[in-house]
């Protein structure tokens, strides 16, 4: 369980933001070139590789998971915000 300190934000986004502080943006950037570079390097195939987490996140979470993200998404998607747009539940009745 995460602690909240006085101001309200968590130990995990003060540590994020101490070494955004330390290190800066550009850190973040250049690790993540090279991650992605090596895995190029080393010839990674990106469609396997995804699959294979959609997978570990299946076994994790279950498949009502992509169906629970697939709803947020069509609430807050495109036009969500104007009434009456959407998909609506349909009741039996």
């Amino acid at each position: 369980m995460a602690t909240v300190s006085s101001n309200g934000s968590s130990r995990g986004k003060n540590g994020g933001r101490a070494v955004r502080d330390k290190y800066g943006v550009d850190f973040f950037r250049e690790i993540g070139r090279k991650g992605g570079n090596s895995l190029k390097e080393r010839g990674a195939n990106y469609v396997e590789l995804g699959r294979m987490g959609g997978e570990v996140t299946k076994a994790r979470h279950g498949s009502d998971h992509y169906s629970e993200i697939g709803r947020k998404g069509g609430r807050n998607g495109r036009g969500a915000s104007k009434k009456g747009s959407g998909r609506r539940k349909v009741t039996a009745g």
